[in-house]
């Protein structure tokens, strides 16, 4: 039988991809057997994570092409799958680190404080925006320079959580958080971001919601006035 060359390529599908389906069976390990840490919320939103993903790599989704594009924070990049490769999330990192040629960096903000434009960038791996086609779960990777600071803001009708691969931070000036430890915001929590002086950070997060929540998250600074409320000035 001859091929037709007027039919279009077959779709390419998760598990005609090794790279990308290892990649999310080591983020389906990362929320497996990292400690909750007694915390039944957490615990409720790891089997949460597990059990969408796991519905994900059994519907075998296609994978969409996008234009691979890099941020001037992407040159850290190698400094932090180094430290990565030293931690105790070595083995996401390492998949991680396969199918970086293939990532779309980007800022999800229309108009990017010119402060953050060479200290921050993040890519999805899964979501409704592909590579993997996701329409209840988003899981994506987000890399800060050193000494950035990352504005207030919240994500209403979004559960998010994130677990340090390489370099510290912290959230809300509230505690220091080292490689594989997870922190998780509830929908409309306001929080902000602040990184170490001398090494990059590397995040993988997850979040989930709604489906037309996930294809346009709104992601918005909160204002002035609003900080200065909540912090009673």
């Amino acid at each position: 039988m001859t091929e037709n060359l007027s039919d279009p390529p077959a779709a390419r599908r998760l598990q005609d991809d090794p790279n990308w389906l290892y990649l999310l069976r080591e983020f389906e390990t990362l929320y497996r057997y990292g400690s909750p840490g007694g915390s039944k919320a957490i615990r409720a939103h790891r089997r949460k994570i597990r059990e969408r993903l796991s519905q994900v790599i059994d519907a075998n989704p296609e994978i969409l092409p996008r234009e691979p594009a890099e941020k001037p924070v992407t040159a850290f990049l190698p400094r932090a799958l180094d430290i990565a490769a030293r931690g105790s999330v070595h083995a996401l990192s390492r998949a991680f680190g396969r199918i970086c040629p293939a990532l779309t960096w980007e800022y999800g903000y229309e108009k990017v404080p010119r402060t953050l434009e060479k200290k921050y960038a993040y890519c999805e791996v899964l979501g409704p925006k592909g590579p993997v086609q996701a329409e209840k779960l988003i899981l994506g990777f987000v890399l800060f320079a050193p000494r950035t600071t990352y504005p207030q803001h919240s994500h209403h009708d979004i559960e998010e959580s994130y677990v340090s691969v390489a370099g510290a931070w912290s959230e809300n000036d509230a505690a220091v958080y080292a490689p594989g430890s997870l922190i998780l915001n509830n929908p409309g929590h306001e929080h902000r971001i602040t990184t170490g002086d001398q090494e990059p950070c590397l995040l993988a997060y997850a979040w989930t919601g709604t489906q037309e929540r996930l294809v346009a998250p709104g992601m918005k600074f909160s204002s002035t006035r609003k900080i200065r409320a909540a912090k009673g000035i």
